[in-house]
Protein backbone atom coordinates (compact mmCIF):
# COMPACT_ATOMS: atom_id res chain seq x y z
CA UNK A 1 0.00 0.00 0.00
CA UNK A 2 1.37 3.23 -1.04
CA UNK A 3 1.97 6.20 1.12
CA UNK A 4 -0.45 8.41 0.08
CA UNK A 5 -3.50 5.42 0.44
CA UNK A 6 -2.10 5.06 3.73
CA UNK A 7 -2.36 8.89 4.44
CA UNK A 8 -5.82 9.16 3.17
CA UNK A 9 -7.11 5.78 5.04
CA UNK A 10 -5.86 7.64 7.98
CA UNK A 11 -8.04 10.35 7.01
CA UNK A 12 -10.87 8.49 6.53
CA UNK A 13 -10.14 6.73 10.56
CA UNK A 14 -9.85 10.29 11.73
CA UNK A 15 -13.22 11.56 10.51
CA UNK A 16 -15.12 8.58 11.28
CA UNK A 17 -13.64 8.35 15.39
CA UNK A 18 -14.18 12.24 15.70
CA UNK A 19 -18.13 11.82 14.11
CA UNK A 20 -18.37 8.58 16.26
CA UNK A 21 -16.79 10.15 19.55
CA UNK A 22 -19.09 13.33 18.85
CA UNK A 23 -21.90 10.93 18.21
CA UNK A 24 -21.45 9.28 21.61
CA UNK A 25 -20.32 12.44 23.73
CA UNK A 26 -24.01 14.21 22.82
CA UNK A 27 -26.11 11.14 23.46
CA UNK A 28 -24.32 10.64 26.84
CA UNK A 29 -25.35 14.09 27.76
CA UNK A 30 -28.75 13.59 26.59
CA UNK A 31 -29.16 10.51 29.12
CA UNK A 32 -27.47 12.97 32.09
CA UNK A 33 -29.32 16.19 30.65
CA UNK A 34 -32.78 15.45 29.55
CA UNK A 35 -34.27 11.52 30.12
CA UNK A 36 -36.66 11.86 32.54
CA UNK A 37 -36.96 15.28 32.20
CA UNK A 38 -38.99 18.21 30.14
CA UNK A 39 -37.78 19.11 26.78
CA UNK A 40 -35.15 22.06 26.65
CA UNK A 41 -36.21 25.42 24.53
CA UNK A 42 -33.48 26.29 22.38
CA UNK A 43 -35.23 28.22 20.02
CA UNK A 44 -38.79 28.82 20.97
CA UNK A 45 -41.17 26.74 18.58
CA UNK A 46 -38.48 25.86 16.43
CA UNK A 47 -36.03 23.79 18.01
CA UNK A 48 -36.19 21.79 20.99
CA UNK A 49 -33.81 19.10 22.97
CA UNK A 50 -35.96 16.33 24.27
CA UNK A 51 -35.03 12.50 24.96
CA UNK A 52 -36.37 9.70 22.80
CA UNK A 53 -35.43 6.06 22.89
CA UNK A 54 -36.02 5.09 19.09
CA UNK A 55 -36.46 1.31 18.92
CA UNK A 56 -37.00 1.91 15.21
CA UNK A 57 -34.68 2.88 11.79
CA UNK A 58 -34.28 6.18 10.77
CA UNK A 59 -36.97 8.60 11.89
CA UNK A 60 -38.73 5.94 13.71
CA UNK A 61 -39.23 3.71 10.81
CA UNK A 62 -39.34 0.00 11.38
CA UNK A 63 -40.09 0.05 15.47
CA UNK A 64 -38.59 -3.38 17.26
CA UNK A 65 -37.10 -4.84 14.58
CA UNK A 66 -33.34 -5.11 15.73
CA UNK A 67 -31.64 -7.85 14.06
CA UNK A 68 -33.47 -6.11 10.55
CA UNK A 69 -31.64 -2.89 11.01
CA UNK A 70 -28.73 -4.46 12.26
CA UNK A 71 -27.92 -6.43 9.70
CA UNK A 72 -28.88 -3.59 7.14
CA UNK A 73 -26.20 -1.70 9.09
CA UNK A 74 -23.58 -4.29 8.57
CA UNK A 75 -24.32 -4.51 4.92
CA UNK A 76 -24.19 -1.69 4.57
CA UNK A 77 -20.23 -0.71 6.25
CA UNK A 78 -19.21 -3.39 4.31
CA UNK A 79 -19.92 -1.93 1.21
CA UNK A 80 -18.37 1.31 2.61
CA UNK A 81 -15.41 -0.53 3.25
CA UNK A 82 -15.18 -2.43 -0.15
CA UNK A 83 -15.23 1.58 -1.57
CA UNK A 84 -12.83 2.58 0.24
CA UNK A 85 -10.36 -0.16 -0.69
CA UNK A 86 -10.55 0.52 -3.84
CA UNK A 87 -11.07 4.45 -4.00
CA UNK A 88 -8.28 5.51 -6.34
CA UNK A 89 -5.46 8.15 -4.50
CA UNK A 90 -6.09 10.72 -6.67
CA UNK A 91 -6.46 14.05 -5.22
CA UNK A 92 -10.17 14.39 -7.08
CA UNK A 93 -11.39 11.69 -3.92
CA UNK A 94 -10.36 12.82 -1.27
CA UNK A 95 -13.97 14.09 -0.50
CA UNK A 96 -15.04 10.74 -0.87
CA UNK A 97 -12.82 9.80 1.56
CA UNK A 98 -14.45 12.24 4.48
CA UNK A 99 -17.38 11.43 3.24
CA UNK A 100 -17.61 7.44 4.23
CA UNK A 101 -16.05 8.73 7.09
CA UNK A 102 -19.00 10.55 8.35
CA UNK A 103 -21.38 7.93 6.93
CA UNK A 104 -19.10 5.09 8.73
CA UNK A 105 -19.65 6.85 12.24
CA UNK A 106 -23.18 7.54 11.60
CA UNK A 107 -23.65 4.10 11.22
CA UNK A 108 -21.61 2.76 14.35
CA UNK A 109 -22.85 5.18 16.32
CA UNK A 110 -26.46 3.96 15.72
CA UNK A 111 -25.01 0.48 16.05
CA UNK A 112 -23.23 0.71 18.88
CA UNK A 113 -26.50 2.49 20.77
CA UNK A 114 -28.66 -0.80 19.28
CA UNK A 115 -26.16 -3.25 20.34
CA UNK A 116 -25.92 -1.90 23.88
CA UNK A 117 -29.08 -0.59 24.52
CA UNK A 118 -31.62 -1.99 22.05
CA UNK A 119 -32.50 1.23 21.04
CA UNK A 120 -31.01 4.73 19.95
CA UNK A 121 -30.56 7.70 22.01
CA UNK A 122 -32.28 10.48 20.14
CA UNK A 123 -32.25 14.24 21.47
CA UNK A 124 -32.99 17.41 18.57
CA UNK A 125 -36.55 17.74 17.59
CA UNK A 126 -37.32 20.74 14.91
CA UNK A 127 -40.81 21.68 16.47
CA UNK A 128 -41.46 23.99 13.86
CA UNK A 129 -41.94 21.25 11.01
CA UNK A 130 -42.48 18.68 13.68
CA UNK A 131 -39.57 16.43 12.13
CA UNK A 132 -38.84 13.63 13.92
CA UNK A 133 -36.56 13.70 17.00
CA UNK A 134 -33.21 12.64 15.60
CA UNK A 135 -29.17 12.62 16.53
CA UNK A 136 -25.40 13.64 16.00
CA UNK A 137 -25.37 10.39 13.96
CA UNK A 138 -28.13 10.75 11.87
CA UNK A 139 -27.26 14.39 10.77
CA UNK A 140 -23.67 12.99 9.65
CA UNK A 141 -25.77 9.91 7.73
CA UNK A 142 -27.65 12.36 5.83
CA UNK A 143 -25.67 15.28 5.38
CA UNK A 144 -22.78 12.82 3.66
CA UNK A 145 -25.70 11.18 1.77
CA UNK A 146 -26.87 14.87 0.37
CA UNK A 147 -23.18 15.80 -0.64
CA UNK A 148 -22.19 12.70 -1.70
CA UNK A 149 -25.21 12.81 -4.24
CA UNK A 150 -23.75 16.25 -4.72
CA UNK A 151 -20.22 15.21 -5.72
CA UNK A 152 -22.13 12.50 -8.09
CA UNK A 153 -24.50 15.13 -10.02
CA UNK A 154 -22.47 18.03 -10.60
CA UNK A 155 -18.46 17.31 -9.78
CA UNK A 156 -17.85 14.09 -11.08
CA UNK A 157 -17.90 12.45 -13.93
CA UNK A 158 -19.59 8.97 -14.76
CA UNK A 159 -16.18 7.88 -15.69
CA UNK A 160 -14.59 8.57 -12.61
CA UNK A 161 -16.46 5.92 -10.66
CA UNK A 162 -14.74 3.41 -12.58
CA UNK A 163 -13.07 2.06 -9.96
CA UNK A 164 -16.13 0.31 -8.79
CA UNK A 165 -16.11 -2.34 -11.55
CA UNK A 166 -15.96 -5.01 -10.40
CA UNK A 167 -15.79 -6.99 -14.37
CA UNK A 168 -12.28 -8.74 -14.30
CA UNK A 169 -10.53 -6.97 -17.25
CA UNK A 170 -9.97 -9.35 -20.47
CA UNK A 171 -6.41 -9.60 -21.60
CA UNK A 172 -5.31 -6.51 -24.34
CA UNK A 173 -8.39 -4.20 -22.94
CA UNK A 174 -6.91 -0.99 -21.29
CA UNK A 175 -9.79 0.13 -19.36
Amino acid sequence: MSTIKKRKLILFTIVTLLVLVLDQYTKYLAVIYLKGKESINLISGVLELQYLENRGAAFGLFQGQKILILLAGVVFLIAVMICIVKLPEEKKYNALYIIAGTMTAGALGNMIDRIRLDYVIDFIYFSLIDFPIFNVADIAVTTSVIVLVFYILFIYKEDDFEFLNFKRKKNGDTK
